[in-house]
């Protein structure tokens, strides 16, 4: 039924019950799981750099480093379930440089993880994960963990 699952990281905390999720279908069709990782580009574009002393490591790296990093714990989970995983790391605006992967890579499902946060936090702010299973043109299985605060 899906021969390409994706799984877009940010490489937060919460994330572990998606991460299980994304693995266990991908395993469960024998699919390949793509696992991405999207430097926001108007985090980058938007910091100065100032805060670094030694202009040694800005924004960018850090985030490519987090990204890099988040890829690898996914992909070893991944590959220790037995099953085949490809990462890549992009720039972009992340649910339209999702929705662009998903596009190009054909893929057949999708699975996000949802921070479900109390009160006006969620009203105020939209969703990643929101904007893309709204436009998206393959399903989105969304798997929601409790952030408190």
């Amino acid at each position: 039924m899906y021969d390409r699952i994706l799984f877009p990281t940010d490489g937060t905390k919460g994330v572990d019950r998606a991460t299980d999720h994304a693995i266990d279908a991908a395993d469960r069709y024998d699919a390949t799981l793509h696992v991405l990782y999207v430097v926001d580009s108007d985090i980058v574009n938007a910091y100065s750099g100032d805060e670094f002393v030694d202009g040694s490591e800005g924004a960018e790296e850090t985030l490519e480093e987090n990204g890099r990093e988040a890829l690898e714990a996914v992909a070893e989970r991944a590959e220790s379930a037995g099953v085949e995983v490809v990462t890549d790391l992009v720039y972009g605006t992340p649910d339209e440089a999702i929705l662009r992967y998903i596009d190009e890579e054909d893929i057949d499902l999708t699975v996000m993880g949802s921070k479900t946060r109390p009160g006006e936090y969620r009203r105020m702010l939209g969703s990643v994960t929101e904007r893309v299973s709204r436009q998206s043109p393959a399903p989105v299985s969304i798997v929601k963990t409790t952030v408190s605060g």
